[in-house]
């Protein structure tokens, strides 16, 4: 190894070299007022801070990354970086050596030690390397464009290099450098784009995450304002960028910001539509490209690509796209059979450029023409069929269309302009522009995968399917995207952006065969003044009235406005609208909702309202109870759970309750009605002109007082069937009165739910009494009762006791088949006098709830006994019960047997051991018609529990 002198270890000898390499020719741009490769104060902020402590654990970040998209500022910003530190101005206190990687610059390289690498920028030949490298803790590596590094990295880390002074690849030294295995005490600062950070992570160790956003919103629309010399066109142009979200988004980068501003400005130059061109990426673009051409026929240029030509452009972007690498060489241009005459065709048209450091090395002037020319392969006749084999991957249409942007975001735009180009007049404009000959043969194979998509084995997410939007969207082809959407007949969508809006509501207004539509509006965006908006939710809701196969609207956890309300209550309104279902649970309706309701009485076909936990006041409940006042009303079934309803608002429901024939089911739980509104509905359910079949009131605050007047409206009203008093504090004197109208002759209750409603074996005994005289009850729900007497008496004693009056009941009660008993501590001995009852033959119990009772495997012979003897016995429930091996064996041996009936089993699957699990899958052999779930699969309509349905 060379050994320097000490005198040359001074940085000041390094300072001069960076300023005059660093301090370029910074060209000027009068748009900006300002460099064009200069840094806003924003940016020169964050350089001074990427590397402060971190207040997490106190220690300054080893490894700094830059994210940002392509044209953002990146290598800008890093320049400045070298200038700044060189200059004094910026890390001295932190690094006494800065050194600058640049990764287009590695890429060229072959062999070489890391010293070598390092010192290409020393001044002298004389380096004091050994001096430097010395104290890594002080220095810092800046590593400019990764993205750039078309390194494999695969090296096994063991295996990696220690010594910079050993010769190797240099994607051997920077694999070695990245993973800190190299001068692990150094300091690195890697830029990349967005699109290539997955391949990097992999390599990092504790990195610290910086996204560098370029032109905020504000610069953007000053830089379109100040670019347009009249000021009208500027302000045509704003708005129509504006319009489009993705487009305005490109233009937070500087170039990309001039392209659009350049198309545009061609486009008022021809006295074409801005708005028009502004429509989709693709269109920009195709007009974009489509100038180039243009402009070297206008100029008679012969040197104009043919076909064979602009197929190997075509070939040599697509690699570049699928392969994250942007940088030309030599090698590249060959292997696509491209001379360099051909490559000066292309600088003379501005497709391509040269890199101004480095020689033979070239680009296209922007990504996106190269994603653009890569997209554009998959329609050219053969453009996938060349010499070279390994291209061949990057031709396969399926790998492309099945990428997700979140695990290939480098193929997203690429795909966009793929879906862009399947729009027959732009293909056609395409073909006499570029003077070649393309085909849309693909359409089909890209509808089969859109079908795949739609079935059942690939529904797609929400992401998923907001993602084919925006790809369907850029088609701007009804007839293709009515094809494409008739394979969704259930969307969800979350709108969060105006974008989101835009795309979706293109995409539904040409779905016929929707069936259940989902949205959940989760950001304010529609105003007043907002016509653009306004009419892309008018063309959502359009499909309200224009498709007869949509039956069911969600708008749970969104935010609707007044603008919103007031174009879906339009839409409602008409007759050829087929909505049965209008979901509204956790609505936050920002101007309230009183005259939304209005559509009901127009509205012939809504028979379900779901209000739960929304954001209404007292004022929108009488509105509401106003309209389903009215004789045209046709709703039948309301939900208003924990919807502050409260005493008051019981005088208006009532009057619906007596007014309102259609109306068959109304939930008013988790609201604060207390007794004195319970008694207020009572008089209305007395009354004979009430049509109300369904009622809960779970979790309404009432008492024993008001179940004297609940009693009295059951024996009264002969239509009431299912009534749910849950959670509420009744106690056993409440059921008591309960009871005594269970037992009325006139009573016609069916279904009663007293889950939660603090009995004792006391409330059992009144119950089970009445259940001996009852002819209508199906179904009795008692879960979650603490059955505790006096807290000294032993709790399966009491249980027992329960269960044997239940016992008695349900062998002597007939018409009885659901029961549930869940969440009450049986045990063992509670359930074997259960099992008792249910190998009576004169028992009719057809689903049992027995779950979180306290059961343990000493119950499960009996269980057993009664599968085998009760042909009856379809459901039965032991989730949360600890029931272990030796239960699932014995219980198990019974349901392989044809004699069992049971269809639906529930236990805890998740909890049992290997052969437990291998017992349950033995019997789903041989029973195939048994269904076994666990209580994650809960649905409570499968256990009679419809007050938690709609």
């Amino acid at each position: 190894m060379t050994h320097f002198s000490e005198d040359d270890g001074s940085p000041s000898n390094y300072f001069p070299r960076h300023i005059e390499t660093f301090c370029v020719v910074w060209n000027k741009d009068p748009l900006l007022g300002e460099h064009a490769d200069t840094i806003t104060e924003k940016e020169r902020k964050l350089l001074e801070h990427l590397f402060d402590m971190d207040v997490t654990n106190g220690e300054q970040p080893q490894l700094v990354v830059l994210l940002g998209a392509a044209g953002v500022g990146k290598t800008t910003l890093m320049r400045k970086a070298m200038l700044d530190w060189a200059e004094g101005n910026l890390y001295q206190q932190k690094f006494t050596y800065v050194f600058y990687l640049s990764g287009r610059e590695i890429c060229q390289m072959k062999e070489r030690s890391f010293a070598q690498l390092i010192s290409k920028d020393w001044p002298s030949t004389e380096i004091p390397i050994e001096k430097i490298l010395s104290q890594p803790r002080n220095l810092l590596f800046i590593i400019d464009s990764f993205d750039e590094l078309s390194f494999a990295f695969e090296e096994p880390e063991f295996a990696l290099c220690k010594d910079w002074a050993q010769v190797h690849p240099v994607s051997f030294l920077m694999s070695s450098l990245l993973r800190k295995v190299m001068l692990p005490e150094s300091t690195l600062l890697v830029t990349t784009r967005v699109t290539s950070s997955k391949r990097l992570k992999p390599l990092l160790k504790k990195p610290h995450y910086v996204k560098l956003l370029g032109i905020c919103e504000s610069a953007r629309i000053d830089y379109i304002y100040q670019f347009f010399k009249d000021k009208a066109q500027a302000i045509e142009a704003i708005s129509a960028v504006r319009n489009n979200e993705t487009l305005f988004n490109m233009c937070h980068a500087p170039l990309t910001c001039r392209l659009i501003c350049s198309c545009l400005e061609q486009q008022m130059e021809k006295g074409g539509n801005v708005t028009e061109i502004c429509q989709t990426t693709t269109a920009l673009f195709t007009s974009y490209i489509s100038n180039l051409f243009a402009r070297e026929e206008d100029g008679g240029s012969s040197s104009r690509p043919n076909e064979a030509l602009l197929r190997s452009l075509c070939q040599m972007a697509a690699q570049g796209v699928w392969t994250m690498t942007h940088m030309l060489y030599r090698d590249s241009l060959r292997k696509h059979e491209l001379t360099r005459t051909d490559i000066s065709v292309f600088l003379d048209m501005n497709i391509l450029q040269k890199d101004t450091e480095h020689e033979n090395c070239y680009m296209f002037t922007h990504l996106q023409v190269q994603e653009y020319f890569a997209a554009l392969l998959y329609l050219l006749k053969d453009g996938w069929e060349t010499r070279d084999r390994s291209l061949k991957p990057f031709a396969n249409m399926k790998t492309l269309l099945e990428s997700r942007h979140y695990h290939a975001l480098h193929l997203t735009q690429m795909k966009q302009f793929l879906f862009g180009l399947l729009n027959e007049a732009r293909v056609k404009h395409l073909e006499e522009t570029l003077n070649c000959t393309l085909s849309l043969e693909i359409k089909g194979e890209v509808l089969k995968w859109i079908e795949n998509l739609g079935s059942s084995n690939y529904s797609p997410t929400q992401l998923g399917l907001l993602d084919l939007f925006h790809l369907l969207y850029e088609t701007q082809d009804e007839v293709f995207v009515t094809q494409a959407m008739s394979y969704f007949p259930n969307v969800v969508i979350n709108i969060y952006e105006e974008t989101h809006l835009l795309v979706s509501s293109f995409c539904l207004k040409n779905c016929q065969r929707l069936q259940t539509l989902k949205l959940i509006i989760t950001m304010i965006f529609i105003k007043m003044d907002n016509s653009h908006c306004s009419q892309c939710w008018r063309d959502l809701c359009s499909v309200l009235h224009t498709n007869k196969h949509l039956r069911e609207l969600d708008l749970a956890n969104s935010n609707l406005d007044k603008e919103i309300l007031t174009i879906l209550n339009e839409e409602l309104r008409l007759p050829s609208c087929k909505l049965q279902k209008l979901l509204l649970s956790s609505v936050y309706f920002l101007d309230g909702c009183k005259d939304f309701f209005s559509f009901l009485p127009y509205n012939k076909n809504l028979t379900h309202l779901d209000l739960k936990e929304s954001d209404i006041i007292d004022r929108d409940v009488k509105s509401l109870c106003e309209v389903l006042k009215d004789p045209e009303c046709k709703l039948q079934n309301l939900r208003l759970d924990s919807c502050n309803v409260t005493a008051v608002c019981c005088v208006n429901i009532s009057k619906v309750l007596i007014e309102n024939h259609s109306l068959v089911y109304l939930s008013l739980s988790t609201n604060k009605l207390l007794d004195d509104g319970v008694k207020l509905l009572c008089e209305a359910l007395g009354n004979p002109e009430c049509s109300l079949e369904r009622l809960s009131l779970e979790s309404c605050g009432l008492t024993e007082a008001a179940c004297r007047d609940l009693s009295q409206a059951l024996i009264s009203n002969n239509r009431l069937t299912h009534f749910c008093l849950a959670y509420n504090n009744v106690g056993d004197n409440g059921v008591k009165l309960l009871s005594d109208a269970l037992e009325h002759p006139q009573c016609t209750l069916q279904s009663l739910v007293l889950r939660n409603c603090h009995l004792t074996p006391r409330g059992g005994e009144y119950l089970s009494t009445s259940l001996l005289h009852n002819k209508s009850l199906t179904h009795l729900d008692l879960a979650s009762n603490g059955l505790m007497n006096d807290g000294t008496k032993l709790l399966c004693n009491v249980s027992c006791d329960l269960t044997s009056d239940l016992a008695s009941a349900i062998v002597n009660c007939p018409n009885l088949w659901s029961l549930d008993l869940g969440n009450n501590r049986l045990e063992n001995e509670g359930v074997k006098i259960l099992c008792g009852a249910l190998r009576h033959p004169d028992c009719n119990i057809q689903c049992l709830g027995l779950q979180n009772c306290d059961l343990t495997f000493g119950c499960c012979q009996d269980l057993s006994s009664s599968l085998l003897s009760n042909q009856r016995l379809l459901q039965l429930n032991l989730t949360k019960n600890i029931i272990g091996y030796e239960g699932i064996r014995d219980l198990c041996e019974v349901l392989r047997y044809p004699e069992c009936s049971l269809f639906l089993f529930r236990l805890c699957k998740g909890k049992t051991d290997k052969e437990s699990s291998k017992l349950l899958e033995a019997v789903g052999v041989s029973n195939p018609h048994l269904v076994i779930k666990s209580h994650y699969d809960y649905h409570p309509e499968e256990d009679g529990s419809w007050w938690q349905c709609f």
